[in-house]
């Protein structure tokens, strides 16, 4: 890990400008539950585990037409979790890193929780939306709002939310979470594309652009193609994942390792070069 750490300090130090690529595996060091198989997403959920309902089955959004307590039990407990969540250190590190280099940082996560947000940074592209914000079930309108001041009552024995749950408020009917699911045709994206705009157009602008990809693994590539893309060109991607670090045609630099540990051996090895 040494010499890797070596040559992605050595990036960094020469960096014009800092991309950061998360996935789910950027918040297991603020204590976020690791949703990787059946049998860590149970940990996780253990009502879930005497159901034998795993992640993929309740992240589908016919549940809130079907089943709609279900599924706000579901998205309800994330929301106040994620909310309770303090961000782990390496995100004040990444925000310290980007805050000295001409053309700053940005962020782009498949993470619905908020964290970099909470963390100080802005703006961020949420590749597939967020759970702080609503939409409408029905579709009567393609508005978007904030969830600030939605709580949801969950029975943690059963993981079912209990009435009333959230509405919308232009119909008064059933809302739900403004987040990406699977086998989703009702996700309303123009918030999520604004974002990826700004990025985008930001990217165009900047120099000596630095990639830092942070626990994103195949199962879901939409952070690995991402990142891969926008380093493509000069190979400057720093991929950091404890179980799939290997970057395709080997360009860039793969630490097998967490976030915060990583993150925080990168912060002092690349003060160190600085200093010399």
């Amino acid at each position: 890990m040494s010499d890797a750490l070596g040559r992605a300090a050595e990036l960094l130090r020469g960096a014009g400008a800092l991309l950061i690529c998360a996935g789910a595996g950027m918040g297991v060091d603020s204590g976020l539950p690791d949703f990787r198989g059946g049998e860590g997403f149970w940990r996780a959920y253990p009502p879930y585990a005497r159901l034998g309902l795993q992640f993929e089955e309740l992240a589908d959004p016919r549940h809130f037409a079907d089943d709609p307590e279900l599924a706000w039990g579901f998205y309800g407990h994330r929301l106040a979790l994620y909310r309770d969540t303090v961000p782990h250190d390496g995100f004040r590190l990444l925000l310290s890193l980007g805050s000295r280099l001409p053309g700053g940082a940005r962020v782009f996560t498949s993470n619905v929780d908020g964290q970099f947000q909470k963390a100080g940074f802005e703006p961020v592209a949420e590749a597939h939306g967020s759970i702080h914000h609503l939409q409408c079930l029905s579709g009567c309108t393609d508005d978007i709002w904030p969830a600030a001041g939605t709580t949801v009552e969950i029975d943690e024995e059963t993981m079912r939310a209990v009435p009333p749950l959230p509405s919308c408020p232009r119909c008064g009917g059933l809302a739900r979470p403004n987040i990406l699911m699977f086998g989703d045709y009702d996700w309303v994206p123009h918030r999520s594309q604004a974002q990826l705009d700004e990025l985008t157009a930001w990217r165009r602008h900047v120099r000596d652009l630095v990639v830092v990809e942070l626990g994103a693994g195949r199962a879901v590539p939409t952070v690995r193609r991402y990142a891969e893309l926008a380093s493509a060109a000069t190979g400057a991607l720093i991929r950091v994942n404890p179980r799939e670090p290997e970057i395709r045609h080997g360009r860039g630099v793969s630490i097998a390792a967490g976030a915060l540990e990583t993150l925080t051996a990168l912060a002092a090895a690349t003060d160190r070069g600085s200093r010399r």
